[in-house]
């Protein structure tokens, strides 16, 4: 696994030691990012069944200021806290062990907002309708923010869902697919 551009363009960093967790693939990767922009000016984004912290991590390296990363598994946190370290990050992450509701819960608390958020679940353990509900309910997509749902190839997710419209689904091959929302009304 690698950082595919950006200012930690090449360097490496480390998957998840077990087979609980499945890494987003460097196609997927790059193409997701040519998908929603290839860099940002700022802003924050949330990674959340982060895993090792891939997706996140590639944000930041294109220009996001600030990432959160969730995770429930002891493995993946530790995964991520020495990617972090690695690539000398620490300032402008902050990494949590908690159920993703939760976490969703405690931004809302904290009354963050994200421009970017990444719903990377366990294919299949985990509602796509009650994440995307929650983030609703608790408005945690800014404005003109994009929500990413990386799911089976095989799975559908809605055109409308809490307050959200799919922009635009991606197939990769028979186990992967794309599909981003924004906010109703607002283009990408």
């Amino acid at each position: 696994m690698r950082v595919i551009s950006g200012k930690y363009k090449g360097r490496q960093i480390k998957p998840v030691p077990n087979r609980l967790t499945r890494p987003t693939t460097d196609k997927v990767k790059e193409a997701l990012f040519q998908i929603i922009g290839p860099f940002f000016q700022g802003g924050n984004c949330l990674d959340l069944f982060a895993g090792s912290g891939g997706l996140g991590i590639e944000a930041l390296s294109r220009g996001m200021d600030k990432a959160v990363f969730v995770d429930k598994h002891p493995k993946a946190i530790r995964t991520i806290h020495e990617n972090i370290q690695m690539l000398h990050l620490g300032n402008a992450t902050e990494v949590y062990r908690t159920d993703a509701f939760r976490a969703i819960k405690a931004a809302a608390k904290r009354e963050l907002t994200f421009e970017l958020i990444f719903l990377d679940p366990p294919y299949g353990k985990v509602s796509y309708e009650d994440l995307l509900e929650s983030l609703e309910t608790h408005r945690l997509l800014n404005k003109n923010g994009i929500i990413v749902c990386e799911h089976e190839g095989r799975t559908s997710l809605p055109d409308q869902f809490a307050g959200f419209e799919k922009k635009q689904t991606e197939i990769y091959g028979n186990t992967t697919a794309l599909t981003l929302y924004q906010r109703k009304e607002q283009s990408m």
